[in-house]
């Protein structure tokens, strides 16, 4: 009996102790001591002025098609927006009205032409003979065989013929102006059409625009097809009084056109040097790069021109840069502590920002976490993936 009275209290000391281990934490771990932060070193290098401005693509080889009579369309084979190639039919017009017209007129030109040279011969030899006449009586005047009055007749005489060829060819040649200007009113609306009224691609690239309708007359207030050969764009912004000293030709700028995704560099080609009477702005026209896909006429672009700036400037990340009132500071780490520095900055960038005064290059400068800081505060540097 009284071994088992001592094996139970073994047990119940046991369970005691198994309970008491059950029941143990581990110790917590202390947490890192300092604000976390990012940094990286302060380096030197180029900055630049950035003027950002908005421009707008075209392509630099446009093909204007125009009618300047009204036509009926009677087919259409292309749409805007598709690529053609030279030769191509883009529609077919019902010409028999046009091309009439376009007979009568040459034929009415014509007429003009040879009156007006007819004409003008026989007032030519006129005038010539009454100028002869008028010498041979000076000439007979000279030797007194002719009066005066008779040379006041002869120089009448011609003063008149004169005056009538002034007044006949000035009639005539207005006539024949105007017959000429109906002519080639009517071959610039046969420039790019066939003698079967095929409109025809006068060259390769994208169809912009085209105007006629099937079963419709063409209107002459728009052009009836614009091409635009994209094998060479152009970019065209304006810019200010102040910027286009800054600019120039053979300068590059970078572009963005967010439309077509691209991103590339563009040379200018020209800076216009008189404002434009209304918005006072100058036009500078810049090429693309033959090699840049995917961009269409009427796209808009935002060009950035960089001018100015430094070689060799202490260049930091714009974010990195703490404001108070009129003052700017950065933080700096040494031994594990923030140090704040006053800093004085020039040139801005794209995310970047020169300084003049408070760093020379090669601080560890705080980028992340410096909004949380003070000075003298410990830090622990981290990485972007902590």
């Amino acid at each position: 009996m009284k071994l088992k009275h001592i094996s139970a209290l073994t047990l119940s000391a046991l369970l005691l102790l198994s309970a008491a281990g059950c029941g143990a934490q581990e110790p917590e771990e202390a947490a890192p001591a300092g604000v976390a932060v990012q940094v990286e070193s302060v380096s030197r290098g180029p900055i630049a002025n950035e003027h950002i401005v908005s421009g707008q693509l075209a392509a630099d080889n446009q093909s204007v098609i125009t009618m300047s009579t009204p036509v009926k369309c009677t087919a259409v084979y292309y749409s805007a927006g598709d690529t053609v190639f030279a030769g191509d039919i883009l529609c077919t017009l019902d010409l028999e009205s046009t091309l009439a017209s376009y007979n009568a007129a040459s034929i009415s030109y014509a007429s003009a032409v040879q009156s007006y040279e007819d004409q003008s011969q026989v007032f030519a030899e006129q005038i010539s003979l009454y100028e002869k006449n008028l010498a041979d009586l000076k000439a007979l005047y000279d030797i007194g065989a002719a009066s005066q009055m008779e040379i006041d007749q002869a120089q009448l005489q011609l003063q008149s013929a004169i005056a009538t060829r002034n007044s006949t060819l000035a009639q005539l040649e207005s006539g024949m102006e105007n017959a000429r200007s109906g002519l080639e009113q009517l071959d610039t609306a046969l420039e790019n059409v066939d003698s079967a009224g095929n409109v025809i691609a006068p060259i390769s690239g994208v169809l912009a625009s085209l105007t006629a309708v099937e079963n419709s007359f063409v209107s002459t207030a728009a052009p009836l097809a614009v091409i635009d050969d994209a094998s060479q764009m152009k970019i065209t912004v304006s810019v200010s009084e102040a910027l286009v000293p800054q600019l120039s030709i053979g300068d590059e700028a970078d572009v963005t056109v967010s439309a077509a995704g691209a991103s590339f560099s563009a040379v200018i080609r020209s800076v216009d040097q008189t404002a434009n009477p209304q918005t006072k702005l100058y036009s500078v026209t810049l090429d693309v790069p033959q090699e840049t896909t995917g961009l269409l006429s009427g796209m808009f672009a935002d060009v950035t021109f960089r001018t100015g700036g430094s070689e060799d400037a202490v260049v930091i990340p714009t974010e990195a840069i703490l404001t108070s009132g009129d003052d700017q500071y950065v933080y700096i780490v040494e031994n594990d502590t923030a140090k704040q520095v006053a800093v004085k900055t020039g040139i801005i960038g794209s995310g970047v920002t020169e300084i003049t005064d408070g760093l020379s290059g090669g601080e560890t400068l705080v980028t992340v976490g410096q909004s949380y800081l003070h000075d003298g505060d410990a830090v622990r540097v981290v990485t972007g993936e902590a």
